[in-house]
């Protein structure tokens, strides 16, 4: 079974002609005004006549330029002494500026615009995704993780009992494997992208090298389907149906170094913090639970939500900020202060929520829902303010995974399709830092 492009999307690409289809005409011309010729006056004359009868009748010369800038002025911006209390229309402006002391451009230098705002209305977003991928017989199962993007830029995906590899770099496709008595419920990229950790419904983790195309190891421990699984350099830790969660150290030869125990039901969230001194689980018991990596105690169990919490994401812009979103029935983004334990905001996105991601280059969040809307959402971080909405799924979207540079994301839904999002192109002031990454899928399309 192999990735193909969808071709759905050409449509778009057709120049936009109008409603008829045709051309609009340009306006014909009817007419002018009478402009009267004066190839037989002598303008010298005539000026000098007219300011003889200035002297003769006793006015003083005016300045003509001077009283039409003063006629403009009343004209647009209402008389002086009514003109103080519209002052706020150019509130963005630091102050009035002298104009008859200041150089040719220096009014426009005076103005001061936010720089977040300003890189806001520079940018423009997407209306569809830049690339289509069949992905048949991916599970259309809320309590899955089974797509990730790795460090190589090499996206791997879980059809049913099959994982398949595909370069954003080649756009080439590998079968890696396939599992004849078993499903795939989870996988994930270790930090360099060479390994692959699978989670499946027998309660297995395997590990495998994808260079040598074989399996490292095979971690029992787990009595339930593995749905989630989450990386702390050599600590790979994995969560499962069993209510359990586990850490492995993959230096020792141990199945299991720690067993975390918080959660009432199955285990369906989890995400280390970038610092690697926490570690957020979600469940279908309606919690979230924080961990500090000292400890098999709980640090925090926020029960605010008031369904399963999948969708976990940390903020690589502040640290101890997290964030995690409820399903059907709470539908809610709720952000949290990990140092102290306090509840820092909750916004209502009137859909259940089922990803979260942070992006490195903006601090903006990407969540993706399911019933009823199936769309993807934008978030400026931490006003929550929405930016976009993205659709094109027909049916929920369960599965998310961002690009190694952060430009892009991928998604993918019960509707059997990938589909890839340029939401955070690179900055001018960063154009140079990811010069030695791999192209990015942007650059292959």
């Amino acid at each position: 079974m192999q990735f193909t492009p969808k071709k759905s999307f050409e449509n778009y690409l057709k120049p936009f002609t109008g409603a008829s289809g045709t051309k609009a005409k340009k306006r014909e011309s009817t007419g002018g005004r009478f402009i009267p010729s004066r190839v037989t006056s002598n303008l010298t004359q005539l000026f000098e006549k007219a300011d003889q009868e200035n002297s003769n009748t006793g006015k003083t010369p005016f300045d003509s330029t001077k009283i039409f800038s003063s006629l403009l002025e009343s004209q647009l911006f209402g008389d002086a002494t009514n003109r103080q209390s519209s002052n706020k229309l150019l509130s963005y402006r630091t102050g009035m500026i002298n104009l008859t002391e200041c150089k040719e451009n220096q009014a426009f230098s005076q103005m001061e615009l936010p720089n977040e705002n300003f890189e806001s209305c520079q940018r423009v977003l997407p209306k569809i995704p830049y690339k289509v991928l069949d992905a048949p017989q991916l599970q259309d199962d809320f309590y899955l993780n089974v797509l990730d993007w790795s460090a190589k830029d090499v996206l791997a995906v879980a059809l049913s009992n099959s994982i398949y590899l595909w370069s954003a770099v080649t756009s080439s496709v590998v079968h890696m494997c396939d599992f004849n008595n078993d499903i795939v419920g989870s996988l994930s990229w270790g930090p360099s992208g060479n390994h692959l950790a699978v989670g499946t419904t027998s309660g297995k983790v395997l590990l495998y090298d994808v260079e040598k195309k074989n399996t490292v190891r095979t971690l029992p421990g787990h009595g339930g389907r593995v749905g989630a699984l989450a990386w702390n350099n050599w600590l790979l830790t994995s969560g499962s149906r069993d209510k359990e969660i586990l850490h492995r150290d993959l230096r020792c030869s141990k199945d299991f170094t720690a067993k975390l125990i918080g959660h009432k039901q199955e285990i369906c969230g989890l995400k280390w913090s970038f610092e690697g001194d926490q570690l957020a689980s979600g469940g279908n018991d309606n919690k979230l639970v924080v961990w500090s990596a000292q400890s098999v105690t709980p640090l925090y169990k926020f029960k605010s939500h008031t369904a399963a919490v999948k969708a976990v994401a940390w903020s690589p812009h502040e640290h101890g900020v997290l964030v995690s979103g409820g399903g059907t029935t709470d539908r809610t983004i709720r952000t949290w202060n990990t140092l102290n334990g306090t509840p820092i905001s909750a916004v209502d996105t009137q859909s259940q929520v089922c990803s979260l991601v942070f992006s490195k280059n903006y601090n903006e969040l990407v969540s993706t829902h399911g019933y009823s809307q199936n769309q993807i959402m934008l978030w400026k971080h931490p006003s929550m303010q929405k930016i976009g909405v993205f659709t094109g799924h027909t049916s929920r979207v369960l599965y998310m995974a961002m690009s190694p540079d952060s430009q892009n994301i991928v998604t993918g839904a019960g509707d059997e399709t990938l589909r890839f999002w340029n939401l955070f192109p690179r900055k001018e002031s960063d154009k140079y830092t990811y010069s030695n990454l791999l192209p990015s899928v942007t650059d292959m399309r």
